[in-house]
């Protein structure tokens, strides 16, 4: 699907659409519960479908009741389940070492980039303790379940190989450890995992080098609980000029330092009871350190577009593993609309100046998508987005919110 943006200013306020970050995390505990949990979730996306498509291969009964998704724990888990993780590299990372830790033989399969997204360290920490796999790329099967005992990862690799085995390692019956072997980045991803655990009576213990978990077969459900509402896609209208309500600032989602990183660019935020909103009418060119929100470069890169000067985000490189490489694909986007773009091995610069008219490549990749819906709002001229419908991924609804806003968006 093909979409053109005409300019035109974006106003208003809209409703932060669930994270699926914590949603993920929530529906994993819930699915492996002494009882049922209902969790108010105003959305989906089809990386949350995937979370819930894996876990009904796991026995849970996962059902939607208009703003609820209503989560019977699994009891009979099947011998051979087959776990089809779409797209979602967190639905895969988290799901290996649940499947494992719940049943000695499964199958994974996923679809468009995720087969050469990474893997291997978390492979191989399962192979040091219990489980063999089939291949080292997906598809795949396992054989074998893991057994309670250290697991030794690298911190900069991938924060989701430690939540998947923070998920997995709490489901045995026994005692295990995860030791850092480098510095932990994206760490805030760690504490969403840390809080969802510690919802379902579960918080991992912290240690010099990693965290001690305490297995013990089954969560605590607490009944009912409410998915945060999503500072990473939020971003995209905050840099619009709109307003967000539904957020938490006292969230564990790292992605809400994108509003220290606007305030450095010269943003004048606006933080009440009603909702967020961030005024960018003259930012300045500054220095990003996106190695713990690196989901934001897309989006920040727009901003620092409309800034006076240069913008260097630094420690990007994990970016090249994303749904497509963000670094490049960032670049190719801001160049197509008139906006200088310098590509470094592990970073990007952007020179602020003014976005035109032209055609964007979606690249498969939803904050691509995003992102270039949100510079076509600034650009002299429209900007026909390709493969827009990559949106489904995290955000279905984007733009439905964007028209909401005032937003012109044709081939919808």
């Amino acid at each position: 699907m093909d979409v053109t943006v005409t300019p035109s200013p974006l106003s208003g306020r809209v409703f932060a659409i669930p994270s699926k970050s914590d949603a993920h995390r929530l529906l994993i505990c819930a699915a492996f519960a002494d009882r049922p949990t209902r969790l108010r979730c105003k959305g989906t996306s089809e990386d949350i479908e995937a979370t819930c498509r894996c876990l009904s291969a796991l026995g849970a009964k996962i059902n939607r009741e208009g703003e609820y998704i209503n989560v019977t724990p699994a009891k009979d888990i099947p011998a051979s389940p087959h776990l089809d993780c779409g797209e979602s590299g967190s639905t895969l990372r988290f799901m290996l070492p649940v499947c494992a830790a719940v049943c000695s033989d499964g199958s994974f399969s996923g679809h468009g980039r995720l087969p050469q997204r990474p893997l291997s360290d978390l492979v191989g920490a399962m192979e040091a303790n219990g489980v063999s796999f089939s291949a080292p790329a997906l598809p795949f099967s396992l054989k074998g379940r893991l057994s309670p005992g250290v697991y030794s990862l690298a911190g900069n690799v991938s924060s989701q190989y430690v939540t998947g085995l923070m998920l997995g390692l709490s489901l045995l019956n026994g005692d295990s450890e995860i030791v850092l072997t480098t510095p932990l980045e994206s760490a805030a991803y760690i504490d969403i995992t840390t809080h969802a655990l510690s919802r379902f009576g579960a918080a991992p213990e912290r240690t010099e080098k990693g965290w001690r978990i305490s297995g013990r077969g089954r969560f605590t459900s607490p009944g009912e609980l409410e998915v945060d509402g999503d500072w990473s896609n939020s971003a995209f209208f905050l840099v619009s000029g709109a307003g967000l309500s539904g957020l938490d600032t006292r969230s564990p989602q790292g992605d809400k330092e994108i509003l220290s990183v606007l305030k450095d660019l010269g943003a004048k935020l606006r933080i009440s009871p009603d909702g967020i909103s961030a005024d960018l009418s003259a930012l300045s060119g500054t220095t990003v350190d996106v190695s713990g929100i690196p989901d934001a470069l897309p989006i920040l890169s727009v901003a620092a577009a409309t800034a006076s000067g240069e913008t260097h985000f630094v420690n990007a490189a994990r970016l090249r593993l994303k749904e497509s490489d963000r670094l490049a694909t960032t670049a190719a986007m801001l160049e197509n609309l008139g906006i200088r773009a310098v590509e470094h091995p592990d970073g990007l610069t952007v020179y602020g100046g003014s976005f035109s008219g032209g055609t964007v490549d979606g690249a498969g990749d939803h904050r691509i998508v995003m992102a270039a819906a949100i510079a076509a709002t600034f650009a002299s001229a429209p900007v026909t987005i390709k493969g827009a419908e990559a949106v489904n991924k995290s955000y279905p609804t984007f733009f439905e919110d964007f028209k909401s806003l005032g937003g012109i968006a044709n081939g919808i």
